[in-house]
């Protein structure tokens, strides 16, 4: 079969086994990007709220009647279904009907956290507008579901791309699509929140650096650029994180080839040049629409969304925070390796191909840097680190390749003959 069709096959695959779970894989932020896209979508407050609210407590109640059924003591109980329900939907209306009373009733997004916590989801229309066709045309639950479904087939199919513009063969290059889905960066994107589209769109801007890299330096250029200005708008905090790594990344492409006497290119310093503007740009733009500070980010983080008041030092707290959290973080990361393994074998993986994999291990330092940002340990799954992941998505397969595809020893004279005959 061709290349395509193998890739449609992957990603049918991945997309039928996503029947298992169509409800109950929200988390409490997408309740607001949700309610965002219905009220895109024309849906007033209150339509939007009771559209919202049924679709989550769906989700709650799918989840606590699966949980129940092997549960080795409550299994045999009644299906916990409509009590479960029932009750989400009158906690979400109490909180959301007191609030609209009270006059939370700018913006977008249904009022179900407080004003402070709610201008940071506003400040992010990219994802509510990509889901805005999908629920408009589907409703919720499955226009969701089908809009997660293809934005982590998307992230796949990049993957491909960017393994077969590096001329890593077929087969690997798949490798490289199944590993995006069966890793945590493929449950992460299934989600819907901001990640799996900013997973997808950083995936483009390193396929626009490898297009670049391979003698396309307009096309891998524009790319780059416009992968960039999309995730302004899904979330400007990884368009500002980046385009500093690749700006740094492009910076130390062009000094490791002028110190060993070859020419730069045309490519290198395009990217380093977008991206730098990119991250200047984003500073700018988030300045002048008023965006929420760093400080803003900082106290939600401490205050745990605003419930708390306001802490008079923050930045000195952030610090021993961070101390804190890298221990914690090292140490269960000890306890369940996966994660160092994948990363030390993806790092192996791009040095055989060092201008790309510079820039590929740029995109993937912006989990460490979102995470660094955000030093909660109790968020669902590491989702802040998960570009991190994409390392290993990419490195793999160009470390595996050269082992696989490596020539046996020439066979010894007598018995090594016969034997290399019989391994023909």
């Amino acid at each position: 079969m061709r290349a395509r069709t193998w890739v449609l096959v992957l990603a049918s695959v991945f997309a039928l086994l996503q029947f298992a779970t169509v409800t109950g894989r929200d988390t409490p932020d997408s309740k607001n990007y949700v309610s965002y896209a219905l009220s895109l979508s024309g849906e007033d407050k209150r339509a939007a709220a009771a559209a919202t609210i049924d679709w989550v407590c769906a989700g709650q109640a799918s989840l606590a009647r699966r949980t129940q059924s092997v549960d080795v003591v409550r299994f045999h109980r009644p299906d916990p279904t409509r009590q479960v329900e029932s009750e989400c939907r009158d906690d979400e209306w109490q909180r959301v009907d007191r609030r609209l009373r009270a006059g939370q009733t700018e913006g977008h997004i249904v009022p179900f956290v407080s004003p402070r916590l709610k201008r940071i989801f506003e400040v992010r229309p990219g994802y509510p507008v990509f889901l805005v066709p999908f629920v408009t045309v589907l409703g919720v639950t499955w226009g969701v579901w089908l809009a997660s479904v293809l934005v982590t087939v998307a992230g796949g199919v990049l993957a491909f791309l960017i393994l077969r513009t590096l001329s890593v063969s077929v087969p690997f290059a798949l490798t490289g699509q199944a590993l995006f889905y069966v890793l945590p960066c493929g449950a992460t994107a299934m989600r819907p929140m901001t990640e799996g589209l900013m997973l997808a769109l950083t995936l483009a801007a390193v396929w626009g650096c490898a297009l670049a890299l391979n003698g396309r330096p307009r096309a891998g250029t524009a790319l780059v650029g416009t992968s960039l200005l999309a995730l302004f708008a899904v979330k400007h905090s990884q368009s500002l994180f980046l385009g500093l790594c690749l700006a740094v990344a492009g910076a130390a492409v062009a000094v490791r080839r002028r110190r060993r006497g070859r020419a730069v290119g045309r490519g290198v310093p395009a990217i380093a040049a977008v991206a730098c503007c990119a991250a200047l740009g984003t500073l700018l733009l988030a300045r002048l629409l008023h965006y929420p500070s760093e400080s803003e980010s900082l106290q939600d983080l401490l205050t745990n969304h605003f419930a708390r008041p306001d802490r008079a030092r923050p930045w000195p707290e952030l610090l021993q925070l961070e101390g804190n959290f890298w221990r914690e973080w090292a140490r269960r990361q000890l306890g369940q390796p996966l994660f160092p393994v994948a990363l030390a074998a993806g790092v192996w993986g791009a040095v055989r191909r060092p201008a790309l994999g510079c820039f590929l291990a740029a995109a993937a330092f912006t989990g460490i840097l979102t995470q660094a940002g955000h030093p909660d340990i109790g968020i669902w799954g590491d989702r802040l680190i998960v570009p991190a992941w994409l390392l290993p998505v990419v490195g793999l397969p160009l470390l595996l390749e050269p082992f696989v595809r490596r020539p046996l020893p020439l066979p010894a004279q007598g018995h090594g003959e016969r034997h290399a005959h019989s391994l023909r």
